[in-house]
């Protein structure tokens, strides 16, 4: 998988889950950190995590 298609995929996710998975997986950030940054509560930062992971395996199903 290369870096362009990545970017693609984070591309079409809702701008909060793209900045959680960013924050999280590139910034190493833990979860009450991210929710201080995106100004919302700790349970909305895992289930944007949550939902996008999903969304994200849904389309490397998809290409596979």
């Amino acid at each position: 998988m290369d870096r362009d298609q990545v970017r693609s995929w984070l591309s079409r996710l809702p701008r909060r889950q793209r900045a959680a998975l960013v924050l999280r997986y590139y910034e190493d950030l833990p979860d009450g950190e991210i929710a201080e940054i995106l100004g919302c509560a700790v349970g909305t930062v895992r289930s944007s995590i949550s939902r996008a992971l999903a969304t994200l395996r849904a389309e490397l199903v998809e290409v596979c």
